[in-house]
């Protein structure tokens, strides 16, 4: 057996504190029976009352309480297989490490906002595959397309400017090693997110862009930085301190956006500016990306468990409907004794008054 909810189970802690409930019921019952009447009273108007009955009802709404909390928590057992397909895109993040990207432009820096935002952009992924290259002076898959968004997270997570040994920023380098990591076969449901701030360019990222277009594969680009420029700070064993050329000159991070805007029409994607707020991955994944052609990516049989909480809680129903008969009996039955003991008291009263002096 399983169960869909099992979060739920904590209801169960209701129960006692339900007992505790009717006990404390009962005896604040018996002490107004006590101020109500004198017991000889009191045991007339209780003629033909069944304390089986009165004893059971308690049990009786405890038991539907318990079937309620079974069937809250979605008891499954018996199954059947059902064929499952799941179809979506193959999407590849190229994330530049190189050290540029720890200018504090963005806050906390580049890196680690576009860490951050590309763990919530995983929560919107649904059937597509997904996969990580980083680059600096040259790229390196840090995760290939997989379905396992766990592990997708785990080596964003790691991402730090020591992934690549080699400075520098290889755009065209991180585009063809896309390409290959996508592999052969139609592009139409093939896409490519670089963030980056597209300084310090190594290769022809022209003719990278070219082959990606020729491969049916669109490239999105999201410039991360400030155009004026921000000086790049650095940790060292001394505190922090800022990066500096051979000259000891402050080296000071400029996003290049013409570069980013380029590679993304040639592809026919689109660029994207971050913000102070954010890069806004959800808004271009859902706008953009979510809706270009789809493929089948995995076929497989899923055993399906069957719902089972309708029988709790119809036993639960069907126990509440007797314990609404019983108490209809026992208040008619109430009703005529009330009603024999008035009879009784005015006949008595009759008799009396016509009694001969």
């Amino acid at each position: 057996m399983r169960f869909g909810a099992f979060n739920l189970i904590w209801l169960i802690l209701l129960l006692p504190l339900l007992i505790v409930f009717f006990r404390w019921a009962i005896k604040r019952k018996r002490r107004a029976e006590e101020l109500f009447a004198d017991h000889p009273l009191w045991d007339r108007l209780r003629i033909g009352v069944s304390e089986s009955k009165i004893k059971f009802r308690p049990i009786l709404l405890l038991a539907v309480a318990a079937l309620l909390i079974f069937s809250l928590l979605q008891p499954r057992w018996g199954y059947h297989w059902e064929d499952v397909t799941r179809r979506g895109i193959d999407l590849i993040v190229a994330v530049d490490t190189s050290r540029s990207m720890l200018a504090d432009d963005v806050k906390p820096n580049r890196l680690a906002r576009a860490k951050r935002e590309l763990e919530d952009l995983v929560r919107l992924l649904k059937g597509d595959r997904v996969g990580l290259i980083a680059f600096a002076g040259s790229p390196f898959v840090a995760c290939p397309l997989t379905l396992d968004y766990g592990a997708f997270r785990m080596f964003v997570h790691d991402l730090s400017v020591t992934t690549i040994p080699r400075g520098g920023t290889d755009i065209s380098g991180a585009i063809l090693k896309a390409v290959e990591s996508f592999g052969d076969g139609e592009g139409k449901h093939k896409a490519l997110l670089i963030i980056s701030d597209g300084e310090n360019l190594e290769g022809d990222y022209q003719a990278a862009a070219e082959e990606a277009k020729k491969r049916r594969i669109k490239i999105f680009t999201i410039g991360i930085g400030n155009p004026e420029g921000t000086p790049i700070k650095i940790t060292t064993p001394g505190g922090t301190s800022y990066l500096k050329d051979r000259e000891g000159n402050i080296v000071v991070s400029k996003l290049d956006e013409a570069v980013l805007q380029k590679i993304a029409v040639v592809t026919g994607g689109a660029y994207h500016r971050a913000i102070a707020s954010g890069m806004e991955l959800d808004r271009i994944y859902t706008d953009r990306i979510a809706r270009m052609d789809k493929k089948e990516l995995e076929s497989t049989r899923k055993k399906i468990y069957e719902h089972r909480y309708q029988w709790p809680l119809f036993l639960a129903l069907l126990l509440l409907f007797l314990e609404s008969i019983l108490g209809n009996k026992k208040g008619k039955g109430m009703r005529r004794r009330l009603k024999r003991m008035n009879f009784e008291r005015r006949t008595s009263n009759v008799e009396h008054r016509t009694r001969p002096s």
